[in-house]
This record gives C-alpha cells, structure tokens and sequence, in this order.
C-alpha cells in the first residue's frame, strides 16, 4: 500500500551483455551526504545479473511522455529484445560509469554500487549518486527542477497502474506547519 512510486528506467551494461533497460518501481533515497539510493531487483530479472556484474547503473526518470516505453521495459526481456533498438531510445555515454543514459528521460543519475543485500524475493542495491544529469527545459528561474513541466511518470503496486497529474503544489516544507523563512 505505500503508493505511488516513481516508475524509472534503470539502464545497465557489462561486459558480455548488450545494454539493457529494466523498469523499477521499488526505489528510494537512502542517504544525503553522499547522495545514495536503493534500487531492488529479482534475481530472474535478466539486468539483475547485469547490475551485479558491473556494479553500476543509470536511473532515468520518467514522466507521462515515457509511459509506453516505460512499460515495454518492465514487460519484456532484455534475453529476449534489445531494447535501446526496439524503442528508438537513445544511449547517451555517462560521465562518470560506463552504463548508458536514456536522452528521451529527462533526468539521468548515474550511479555505482556501494552495498547490496539479498532480502528474500529481491536483491536490494545500494549505490552512489556519481552525477546527475538533467534537461535544460525543466529548470525553473530559481535553478530547482519544475514538477509541472516534469510530470512525473508513477506507479501504483497494488493496482498495477502507472499515474500521472502529480503536478498539484500543496504546499513546501515546513509551510504547512507554519515555519517561517530564514
């Protein structure tokens, strides 16, 4: 029941590998200093094997306009379609890890694995944000990213549905409870 969850586009590869794009929902933020996330992956998945072999990955967010390709990539084999191919999708060398990013999302994290934990069902992976990319259109006056123009591309477990429209600005932090501005 924890919904939504962004649905991101996790592009892989190694040695022995074709580049691959695997969709994953179960994703988080784990740390601030360095900045870290968690991504979990199920050993049959065919990037599984991928990640653990180059310790290393790219996150690609999506929004609405990523929807089917989005889907393709969490419903069909990397053993089975190239996908970068199938989908037109173009790899963009990383900076930092040799892991393709995806152009078409428009923000990229390049990460590298520091820990992983095998936790029953899914092998969770810890890695370090090692850069951060982002489209040039979705930076507001004030140099933050707009949610709006982003349109972030989420799912719901639960349900099995992908979700858009989270662009409505309840408030900011620490606004709500009535904090005041330094």
């Amino acid at each position: 029941m924890l919904i939504p969850l962004p649905a991101v586009m996790v592009s892989c590869a190694a040695d022995g590998f074709k580049p691959n794009i695997i969709t994953i929902s179960w994703i988080g933020i784990v740390n601030s200093v360095p900045p870290m996330l968690s991504i979990s992956v199920t050993p049959q998945r065919h990037s599984h094997q991928i990640i653990k072999k180059a310790g290393e990955f790219v996150v690609n967010l999506t929004g609405e306009d990523n929807l089917r390709e989005t889907d393709f990539c969490g419903n069909r084999s990397g053993r089975d379609y190239d996908k970068f191919e199938h989908l037109n999708l173009t790899a963009v060398p990383g900076r930092e890890i040799s892991a393709p990013m995806i152009k078409e999302c428009p923000v990229n994290l390049e990460c590298k694995v520091k820990q992983s934990i095998v936790l029953g069902s899914h092998e969770m992976f810890i890695a370090e944000i090692v850069a951060v990319h982002i489209d040039k259109n979705l930076i507001d006056d004030k140099g933050k990213p707009d949610i709006d123009k982003l349109k972030p591309l989420v799912y719901c477990t639960t349900a099995q549905e992908y979700r858009g429209g989270l662009t409505k600005l309840l408030s900011r932090y620490g606004k709500a409870t009535g904090k005041k501005e330094k």
